[in-house]
């Protein structure tokens, strides 16, 4: 063999350097039919713009959560506890995105398509870092991941503009939603709206432990305990409880009520993702400086 021709090893190893240079080879396809069980995936999936091809209960989301905007073209798999599974085998997903929620069903999706689960609601965790770390796992599974960067930060600029904006008085909120007249469920640390307050160098004013990020039923006396606060009221309010309340001696007569420190925000996904902080972020901050100008 002389020196001018490529040994077999050297003629190997060039093919295969070919072959890796080429889009796409060496490495599996992304897949492009995502399907998803989870709130707090769809909006994350949303916000990357990425369009699944099936939900579940999309018009709740769109009353509950509001935004993102979910595409026409999404299938609605029905309840997130029982998916119409006859439906998702029926969209052909690729992957479907679940969470530790609906781990009972997992047997079931596996059937379909591969699994991807993630645990964000979990007793005492962050639910923020969570959140975060599922939206850098997600692009780079999709092949999104600049755009995943991208939302990371804008999410972390838009609560140092918020932050920036709130007017001054130092009074912690509690964030709450009503179950009737006389009980409502509390938001501690661990829940998002918690964490979104700490970002916003707000206290919350519920320093008592949560069991998977909420408590409840709370009674309303609870109320009395925490005098200085902001009341955040977060839908859904039930129908027959604010004509109630509004007749409510107790009520009426707490000092946050009295001194005007009811607070009520459009509806937020509880469970959400790093969306549903940004929401409840903004819907606050605008609610505060509102009340500050009155």
């Amino acid at each position: 063999m002389t020196g001018s021709q490529p040994s077999r090893r050297q003629a190997l190893a060039g093919g295969l350097a070919l072959t890796l240079a080429l889009p796409g080879a060496g490495r599996a396809a992304l897949p492009r039919r995502i399907a998803t069980v989870d709130w707090s995936v769809l909006e994350t999936l949303l916000a990357l713009g990425v369009a699944p091809v099936a939900a579940t209960e999309l018009r709740q989301f769109a009353e509950i959560a509001v935004e993102p905007a979910v595409p026409a073209a999404t299938a609605d798999l029905g309840l997130r506890g029982t998916v119409n599974f006859e439906m998702l085998r029926l969209v052909e997903p690729e992957l479907i995105y679940s969470s530790s929620f609906y781990a009972a069903s997992e047997p079931q999706l596996r059937s379909i398509a591969p699994v991807e689960s993630f645990s964000i609601y979990t007793r005492g965790g962050e639910p923020f870092a969570a959140c975060e770390a599922m939206t850098r796992r997600i692009g780079e599974r999709l092949g999104v991941s600049e755009r995943a960067e991208r939302y990371l930060a804008e999410t972390q600029a838009e609560f140092a503009a918020l932050r920036a904006g709130l007017p001054g008085d130092g009074r912690p909120v509690i964030p709450i939603n009503l179950g009737d007249a006389r009980h409502f469920r509390v938001f501690g640390a661990d829940s998002m709206f918690g964490e979104a307050l700490a970002r916003l160098g707000i206290a919350n004013a519920w320093t008592q432990a949560t069991s998977y990020s909420a408590m409840a039923p709370v009674g309303l006396e609870a109320l009395a305990r925490v005098p200085e606060a902001w009341i955040a009221l977060i839908p859904p309010v039930p129908p027959e409880a604010m004509p109630v309340l509004a007749r409510s001696a107790f009520w009426n007569a707490l000092p946050n009520i009295r001194a005007g420190r009811l607070l009520i925000l459009p509806s937020i996904n509880p469970y959400g993702a790093l969306p549903a902080a940004r929401r409840f972020a903004r819907q606050l901050a605008q609610a505060l400086n509102a009340a500050a100008r009155r």
